[in-house]
């Protein structure tokens, strides 16, 4: 079980924002449960949006109108008979607080406030911000396209949008009798993308010098034919001067498989972290550079056997390792500058 402020320091990892002044103070309070620190976020965020102004979009309107606006549609005039009321079916854009993403923030923090499953302090401070979206109909959550398009006039809903598909894709159940529910903790699917930009984005901030991305690997064909092959895309591929280290981030509920009583790795895990290398290696033969290595890390769990190996594969090394994130913030950070300092060369100030 990771402890709560934990989520919310990786959730201030992934999402820069949340170091920003008006946040800052959510650092030092107490929640109840997983649902309570999401509801505390987009509390602190909805808030914050408001005094900058609810964002608009075009939303496409019909309707019977006295007055011309926008286009007339006349056969849907003729059908309707507006025209014997001195009307005609109009098509028009209304520019309005009813978009998308407003839709979806109102429809999360109802399924918050009816959850029970965040105190009623919460609760009350939700509902006072919900009276800026009277105006706003609620959405099917199930239903949402949550690739959303992101610019300028729309980048500060990023956080907000990101925590309520965590609610709805990673909180959110069903009972047995349709009603919903509210889990206590994030699901594995959900924690494992969470898993994945936390590291990414700690070794951004803390390791400025290294060059740290989500990168893909191009397959080093001999032929040049590769249809049909999958994209590499790494979760972590860290470079420093001529030091590559590529990490799969794995947030498992098991993370060794367990057959006739004997503990193996995940066959597929190490064949994939392997191919990365060795396609890694090949793409920067005649070029200056030190062996590519992998790395495996999982969350630890708190199974009896967890993994802690070095193997040298082909002349690449290839760890599997855990980070526990079961305690202090500052010990998961010792672990993470390990890693850092034993295969890249870096050691952390402090």
């Amino acid at each position: 079980m990771i402890p709560i402020k934990n989520i919310y320091y990786m959730l201030s990892y992934a999402f820069q924002v949340l170091n920003e002044q008006g946040y800052k103070n959510l650092a030092t309070e107490q929640f109840e449960n997983t649902a309570d620190l999401m509801a505390a976020i987009l509390a602190k965020g909805i808030s914050i949006q408001i005094k900058r102004g609810l964002g608009k979009e075009y939303i496409s309107q019909t309707e019977s109108l006295s007055t011309m606006r926008g286009k007339i549609d006349i056969a849907e005039s003729i059908k309707t008979q507006s025209l014997l009321k001195k009307q005609m079916v109009c098509d028009y854009d209304e520019f309005s607080t009813n978009g998308t993403m407003n839709r979806i923030i109102k429809s999360t923090v109802e399924l918050l406030i009816y959850s029970g499953n965040i105190p009623t302090k919460r609760i009350r401070e939700l509902k006072k911000l919900m009276v800026y979206f009277t105006d706003v109909e609620k959405i099917n959550l199930y239903t949402v396209n949550w690739n959303m398009y992101y610019n300028r006039n729309n980048q500060t809903y990023r956080l907000l949008i990101s925590v309520c598909y965590m609610v709805v894709k990673g909180l959110l159940q069903t009972n047995s009798d349709g009603t919903n529910k509210l889990m206590d903790f994030v699901d594995e699917q959900r924690m494992c993308r969470l898993y994945e930009k936390f590291i990414l984005e700690y070794y951004r901030k803390e390791f400025p010098e290294i060059t740290a991305n989500a990168s893909r690997i191009d397959w080093q064909l001999d032929d040049g034919i590769g249809d049909m092959l999958p994209v590499m895309q790494t979760d972590i591929m860290l470079t420093y001067n001529e030091k590559t280290l590529i990490i799969d981030a794995k947030y498992y509920s098991h993370t060794t498989q367990l057959q006739y009583d004997t503990h193996t790795l995940h066959s597929g895990n190490l064949y994939q972290i392997f191919t990365y290398v060795k396609n890694k290696e090949a793409e920067l033969e005649g070029k200056p550079h030190d062996k590519v290595s992998g790395m495996l890390l999982y969350a630890k769990t708190d199974e009896a056997v967890l993994p802690d190996n070095d193997y040298l594969m082909s002349g690449n090394k290839i760890s599997v390792k855990t980070l526990d994130l079961n305690c202090e913030f500052s010990q998961i950070a010792e672990q993470l500058n390990k890693i850092i300092e034993q295969y890249l060369g870096i050691k952390k100030e402090q």
